[in-house]
């Protein structure tokens, strides 16, 4: 079912419409989508690769405004859903406790999920499960979203064809990689 769901979503890189077609999917990969915008980014730059920078700004504000969704959820089912359960199972004060330690790390789990394969969705309906700050969550989306969108959009400009392996199936791990080492640097500079 995840294939059929993958293939149709790709499909749609040649529509007349694929512009739209990609901010409805980035908007909705945010916070329930299971299949990420650079399925149809990778195609739709590879045809057209003048409209990179395009492609990856309409990317990059559908997913934001999605994640601002993803926020919305977590913020709204937590109060009306969550937050009664917990406190009649006497586990208020654990969350709470979790909520201070999500938001006190929430610059990096945004980032995190922002530009590695991590769902990101998760992230999002996290933030505001937890209540962290609207500003800091937007600031951190822009900034993990243009990072991923616009590395692919300027690798696949600047290598075209032959750089689509690479971004599909290594790109996720480099980033990883690249968040592992920053945050090891960060830990590192702090402690010595």
């Amino acid at each position: 079912m995840l294939q059929r769901l993958y293939d149709k979503t790709i499909s749609f890189a040649e529509h007349p419409h694929a512009l739209w077609v990609l901010a409805f999917v980035a908007f909705i990969e945010s916070s329930v989508f299971p299949i990420p915008p650079d399925v149809l980014m990778i195609p739709m730059i590879l045809a057209r690769p003048k409209q990179a920078w395009l492609i990856a700004t309409v990317a990059l504000t559908a997913s934001v405004l999605g994640g601002l969704l993803g926020y919305a959820i977590g913020a709204f089912f937590y109060e009306s859903i969550g937050q009664p359960i917990l406190a009649a199972m006497g586990k208020t004060d654990a969350m709470a406790e979790f909520n201070t330690r999500f938001n006190d790390l929430g610059f990096w789990a945004v980032l995190t999920a922002g530009v590695t394969p991590f769902p990101y969705k998760v992230i999002t309906i996290m933030s505001g499960w937890t209540g962290m700050p609207l500003g800091t969550f937007i600031a951190t989306s822009i900034l993990a979203r243009s990072l991923r969108f616009f590395l692919v959009a300027g690798l696949l400009w600047k290598f075209g064809e032959p750089i689509r392996d690479f971004i599909e199936k290594r790109l996720g791990l480099l980033f990883t990689l690249f968040i592992i080492l920053l945050v090891g640097g960060f830990l590192l500079v702090k402690y010595l």
